[in-house]
């Protein structure tokens, strides 16, 4: 059988989407510690400008997903709504975080809810026929991977880079303030993020979708009936059973990370340092810059070598018990007067996350194949990815709500000079328990996913077949 193999020039230029795609959320976690620990928000407002924004995007993408899978033109069906969507997502990002404290709370509340709304959208326009355009460059099992490795392997580095921001953000010989730091460094992000991303809308092949004729027309019309017929066809996209397994382990995995994530930055300042966050200096930059480093040189590299030995159910059941470890260990090893100890957890908790996107973007492709044999054409990279990340984005957009309800339970105060008794071990709980039972969970719901690769072999050869018989019964 052939193997289309895919030039690294065209790899990288996905791969550095994927570091705009990456560095985008990881400049937003950053800035939005901003919101809480220096701009006033509470925690409940925190939770409401993390949920509302998400969910909206959450609603919209599975119909982009239908735009993007029956666009007919002649730059094919996904680069100009890659360009347009970069775009716009750099332009909102810019403008959300021009807040200044003297113009208070309401209106710094009201103001970045509105152009996050607009950034989530510019996120969608741009992500979801970005994700799509990964999901068709190979259709072969393994080279899926090294696609999907490689693109993770770039993104990656906004992990290492943007918990940096954190140490220029509160140097007053850098920045007024860390509001004014936020203001000013948004700007570099949203250029440098935008460019990043109009990469692939520029350099990725793609064929002219003006003759397929098995397109449904894009016209409101047909977008309203998509729109209402979102849950029919969601469910339709559930019955695939494989499909359905990737988009609940995910959630599960992602969404207990997305969680506890900003409570790293709290846990460091006010339980390692006593709430003195001058004294906590770069331990909290280290937590994440040297998590990510590991993630990007180590294993994103091991996971695609495991893929080809165990497979890729089984390269993420023991990449995600790694992670495990790494949870349990952050609960003994975060010790006042000895923040270095965190850093021996790093190496595992980083194949949680690390291993993820990298296996569960490349079985994604796969699960299309699968579709595609089960229900004929017209292929639907646009609409599953939309639809996957449909559940990555309304299990964060949880997340976020969950992150400021707990913060509120325990009774956590930022701006507080002492927290109240049982809060901090509350967020250590919260940061160890949370993912752990996530990733236990995703693990039982991954354990008899059979989408392996001598399968995705015999769907190929089988499409292949019908592809052909197809030609020749138009002949």
């Amino acid at each position: 059988m052939e193997k289309h193999t895919i030039s690294v020039g065209q790899k990288i230029a996905f791969g550095l989407g994927m570091l705009a795609n990456q560095m985008f959320p990881a400049a937003l976690g950053i800035f939005i510690v901003v919101l809480i620990n220096d701009l006033g928000f509470n925690p409940l407002l925190y939770g409401v400008i993390a949920f509302i924004p998400r969910f909206i995007d959450a609603i919209t993408d599975p119909l982009m997903g239908f735009i993007s899978d029956n666009t007919k033109s002649k730059w094919g069906k996904r680069r100009q709504y890659v360009f347009v969507g970069a775009l716009l997502t750099g332009i909102s990002f810019i403008s959300m975080w021009q807040l200044y404290p003297e113009n208070g709370i309401n209106f710094n509340f009201w103001y970045f809810l509105f152009f996050s709304l607009l950034f989530y959208l510019g996120i969608t326009i741009f992500g979801i026929p970005f994700v799509a355009m990964g999901y068709e460059m190979s259709d072969d099992f393994h080279e899926r991977t090294q696609v999907m490795a490689i693109a993770q392997f770039i993104g990656q580095f906004a992990w290492i880079i943007v918990p940096w921001f954190w140490v220029f953000i509160y140097d007053p010989t850098i920045f007024e303030d860390p509001a004014s730091g936020s203001r000013q460094l948004s700007i570099i992000v949203g250029i440098l993020c935008t460019l990043l991303a109009i990469i692939p809308a520029i350099f990725i092949k793609s064929k002219s979708s003006l003759n397929e004729k098995n397109l449904v027309p894009v016209t409101k019309e047909n977008i309203g009936k998509s729109f209402t017929n979102t849950f029919i066809i969601l469910g339709d996209a559930f019955r695939n059973i494989p499909f359905r397994k990737l988009c609940i382990a995910t959630v599960l995995v992602f969404g207990s990370f997305q969680t506890i994530a900003a409570f790293s930055f709290f846990i460091i300042v006010h339980y390692l340092f006593m709430g003195d966050a001058g004294a906590a200096g770069i331990w909290p930059t280290l937590h994440g810059s040297i998590g990510a480093t590991i993630t990007t040189f180590l294993v994103i590299p091991i996971i695609s070598l495991m893929t080809k030995k165990f497979g890729k159910r089984d390269t993420f059941l023991i990449s995600q018990g790694i992670s495990i470890i790494g949870y349990i260990l952050f609960w003994f090893l975060f010790i006042p007067g000895k923040p270095y100890m965190f850093l021996v957890a790093l190496p595992f908790f980083s194949f949680g996350i690390g291993g993820l996107f990298t296996l569960m973007m490349s079985m994604t492709a796969d699960v299309c194949d699968y579709e595609e044999l089960r229900n004929g054409l017209p292929r639907k990279e646009g609409t599953f990815g939309a639809f996957y990340w449909w559940m990555v984005k309304l299990g964060v957009a949880l997340a976020g709500l969950f992150s400021g309800l707990i913060m509120y339970y325990v009774g956590f105060s930022a701006d507080a000079l002492s927290q109240p008794e049982g809060a901090l071990t509350g967020l250590r709980l919260a940061y160890s328990g949370i993912p752990i039972i996530g990733t236990l969970t995703a693990m039982y719901v991954m354990r008899d996913y059979d989408l392996n690769e001598n399968k995705a072999y015999e769907i190929k050869k089988q499409l292949e077949t019908r592809r052909q018989e197809e030609k020749l019964s138009v002949i």
